[in-house]
């Protein structure tokens, strides 16, 4: 079923009326019916499907049922359902408040702010609304009127008419007068900082609370200019598109649509009657009625003699990807645009004794920060992704086992959403270093790649036919453990001769200890072999040939396009890579016959696990 009709929660704030019951047939037993919820996944108000298969559902219900799916690609950037839609009858004024911006509010509120609009449905003659300040005011001032009761002063007083359109964007300053019906779409936030309240009292006699402190750090004090920017939309942003139907029934009587798999489509009748058709359905409406099409619905037909405002979420324009990386030491954080480049960065360590409840708040405030230090609100981001070492849940979120950072069976993504309430993603921080090249490095343009990361270890990554490779069971792919001379040496795994225990920067320093009797990086290693120095140069063969076999084998096993050395050791270039490529082409299957993989070394740095987690 594609057309759900829904029934929506009730609110009896004291500023409230009752024309929703007496001119829009809500159904409400009580004096005041101040809003009621048409559109909501909210629990302090959901909206409940009245017909067909799902009638009785909540609207949530509705969509953990059938899947995310039914609200479209461009709403995968959202954690939870995106808007929220009301009816609001204010027979008296509303209290003088202001929401706060996603980034403040996460912060402090542990949710999204709200950016809303204000569809004016009726309005009595000389009705009007508060909309920002009349001219630019210091924070000192708002905090010295707000004390002495002279904020009405310095604030805008708009007369509002039928038709008109207010698009209240977080921290502007407003407040709806009295005799206003009004249709609200909104972020799906019910956070509100009331700054003045006519010393009204509520229902239990006291004074309702106010938020003054709150609301002087939010507050946008300088003067709000409306334009028409939204063209030919009544308003669009990234958090909603709204658009006016209206048929008169007489030269316009029909509107054809279509509801692709990009977005749901939500109808908000405000005046008349009529019918919409979708496939074989079709279900009547009248004025007040709320009804939801799910995304990928299809074609679509509205008949009747009506106005209302439909609803729909667009494209991200210049999204912003949060890529995390990780590590045993320094954990690393970049912000990543559409075409693929850092645009900024940071670096904090990675506390291990701080354990895994205060790492991951660490991660969060620090990507708050970073957000915040380069003027980039929270909006504009539209995922987080994560590379972990070890052994990762990508389904669940769940980091099972990391020898790194003494982590086991950690709710990694459960725990981070607390700070950052965006679609997050972890896997494997070598899986993340493949997909950084593959989308922004050396394999770009390439579908089957393998990469190996020589550092501490010896980690690996797969991207095949143009996706990351993750398994049907939990751990990826570890082809540092695959063994390449029986009974050799230890390796931290357990077993004996893997390709990690004789190619990562620990085997090197082990072989330079054993010779020259004292700790030697690699990198004066290679510097000695280098210069002549026969035993650094044996030493270096050696190496180089065992990590040949890996290769080599891994060449044989999966043919890929492109072979990708990363890591630390990677840096040596040249000298790694050309007898690399000699014993390749003289020990791949059919190597006289076929061009082996090439044999590249990694192009971005420690900036490729960033990269690669915010592509996740």
């Amino acid at each position: 079923m594609s057309i759900l009709k829904l029934k929506p929660s009730g609110k009896d704030y004291i500023w409230g009326g009752h024309r929703l019951v007496e001119e829009y047939g809500k159904q409400w037993d009580k004096d005041i019916l101040a809003e009621t919820w048409e559109l909501s996944c909210h629990p302090d108000g959901p909206s409940t499907i009245i017909n067909g298969e799902f009638a009785g559902m909540t609207l949530q219900q509705y969509i953990d049922t059938q899947g995310k799916q039914v609200l479209g690609n461009n709403c995968k950037r959202f954690e939870e359902f995106p808007i929220l839609i009301k009816f609001i009858d204010a027979k008296d004024n509303l209290s003088i408040q202001v929401h706060p911006n996603n980034n403040y509010a996460l912060k402090n509120e542990g949710q999204y702010g709200k950016t809303e609009m204000w569809y004016v449905m009726d309005a009595k003659e000389g009705a009007y609304l508060y909309y920002g300040f009349k001219k630019e005011i210091s924070k000192e001032e708002l905090e010295r009127r707000i004390k002495e009761d002279t904020l009405l002063e310095v604030l805008n007083q708009v007369p509002v008419k039928k038709g008109d359109v207010l698009f209240i964007e977080a921290g502007t300053i407003h407040a709806i007068g009295k005799d206003i019906l009004i249709a609200e779409i909104q972020q799906n936030s019910n956070i509100t900082y009331r700054v003045y309240d006519y010393g009204r009292v509520g229902t239990d006699g006291k004074k309702r609370e106010l938020h003054i402190e709150k609301a002087l750090e939010v507050t946008n004090r300088i003067p709000i200019v409306q334009s028409g920017a939204n063209y030919p939309h009544v308003a669009s942003c990234d958090y909603f598109t709204v658009d006016k139907l209206n048929l008169d029934g007489v030269f316009m009587k029909k509107m054809e649509g279509v509801v692709s798999e990009d977005s749901f489509l939500s109808m908000l009748v405000l005046d008349g009657e009529g019918n919409i058709s979708c496939g074989e359905e079709c279900v009547s409406f009248q004025k007040g009625d709320s009804l939801f099409l799910s995304a990928g619905s299809g074609a679509y037909t509205v008949e009747g003699n009506c106005d209302a405002l439909i609803t729909t979420i667009r494209k991200k324009e210049h999204p912003i990807r949060i890529g995390v990386d990780l590590g045993g030491s320094f954990t690393k954080i970049g912000l990543v645009d559409e075409r693929q480049q850092l645009i900024a960065t940071k670096t904090i360590d990675t506390q291990v004794e701080h354990g895994w409840k205060e790492m991951i708040k660490e991660i969060g405030l620090s990507v708050l920060q970073l957000l915040e230090e380069n003027n980039i609100s929270m909006e504009q981001c539209v995922s987080v992704g994560v590379g972990i070492p070890g052994t990762i849940d990508i389904q669940n979120g769940v980091v099972v086992y990391s020898n790194n950072i003494n982590w086991v069976n950690v709710p990694f993504t459960k725990e981070l959403q607390a700070y950052l309430p965006l679609p997050i993603y972890i896997a494997n921080d070598a899986d993340c270093a493949v997909l950084g090249e593959f989308v922004a490095g050396v394999a770009k343009g390439y579908e089957d790649v393998v990469m190996l990361t020589l550092g501490t270890g010896v980690g690996s990554g797969i991207v095949w036919n143009g996706s990351m490779y993750k398994g049907k069971k939990l751990g990826g792919n570890e082809l540092g453990h695959m063994v390449i001379c029986q009974g050799g040496e230890s390796c931290t795994c357990g077993r004996k001769g893997c390709l990690e225990a004789y190619a990562s920067a620990t085997a090197l320093k082990r072989c330079g200890k054993l010779v020259y009797k004292r700790e030697i990086e690699p990198e004066e290693l290679f510097k000695r072999a280098n210069s002549g120095d026969e035993i650094a140069k044996h030493i270096i063969t050696d190496y180089v040939e065992k990590l040949g076999i890996g290769i080599i084998n891994i060449a044989n096993m999966l043919n890929p396009q492109i072979i990708v050395l990363g890591g630390g050791i990677s840096k040596q270039g040249e000298m790694l890579l050309k007898p690399l490529r000699k014993l390749l082409q003289e020990n791949y299957f059919g190597g006289k016959y076929v061009t082996p993989p090439k044999l590249e070394l990694a192009t971005l740095g420690n900036c490729a696990g960033i990269i690669g987690a915010a592509n996740l």
